[in-house]
């Protein structure tokens, strides 16, 4: 927990802890209608959601969530220019707490929903939970890390498990996409 905010990460990967392509993009064989249904129901009732300018949320109630978006654009929290539920957020000019404040968030579940940027910072921050949901069918040789290289080679067990948070068992969603919940021990 950080002040009232618990903090969890919500994430879908190839085999190889890939998050996108060598370009960036997300490939169609990540998209999954399993993890797309477990994500939606369980960001329903989040505080906010915490992004990077590349990241991305398409679920019929994206326009109605409050929204931290990360950047270098700004030299603290500032409001975003298009949307008004959305703060830009630079976390080297305002702690997560005053970003929160600043978007009215008062309590309760923050999501981080990506990029590497995003899931590093939370990592280092510290994580109640994440949601690793992967798509076992999938590589993508060369492509975006969930994490970024500067730990663990951005693998993501070793990463989670690095910042001392505990795998629990692995369910099956459909698919081909199975989930792994990791929660500070």
């Amino acid at each position: 927990m950080i002040g009232p905010y618990r903090i969890e990460g919500y994430a879908i990967t190839s085999a190889d802890g890939m998050i996108a392509d060598a370009t960036g993009v997300m490939p169609l064989a990540l998209q999954r209608e399993a993890d797309k249904v477990y994500f939606e129901d369980a960001i329903e009732s989040v505080a906010a959601v915490v992004h990077g300018r590349r990241s991305q949320e398409i679920q019929p109630k994206t326009p109605m969530r409050r929204r931290l978006i990360l950047t270098r654009s700004v030299a603290g929290v500032a409001p975003d220019p298009v949307n008004p539920l959305a703060r830009l957020w630079n976390p080297a000019g305002a702690s997560l707490e005053e970003a929160l404040a600043a978007l009215g968030a008062g309590g309760g579940t923050v999501a981080a929903i990506g990029g590497p940027q995003v899931y590093s910072l939370f990592l280092e921050l510290g994580y109640d939970a994440f949601h690793l949901c992967r798509a076992a069918d999938v590589r993508l040789p060369g492509g975006l890390r969930l994490f970024l290289r500067d730990r663990f080679d951005g693998e993501p067990d070793a990463c989670l498990r690095g910042a001392g948070l505990k795998a629990g068992a692995t369910a099956f969603l459909g698919d081909g996409v199975t989930r792994t919940d990791w929660t500070r021990g």
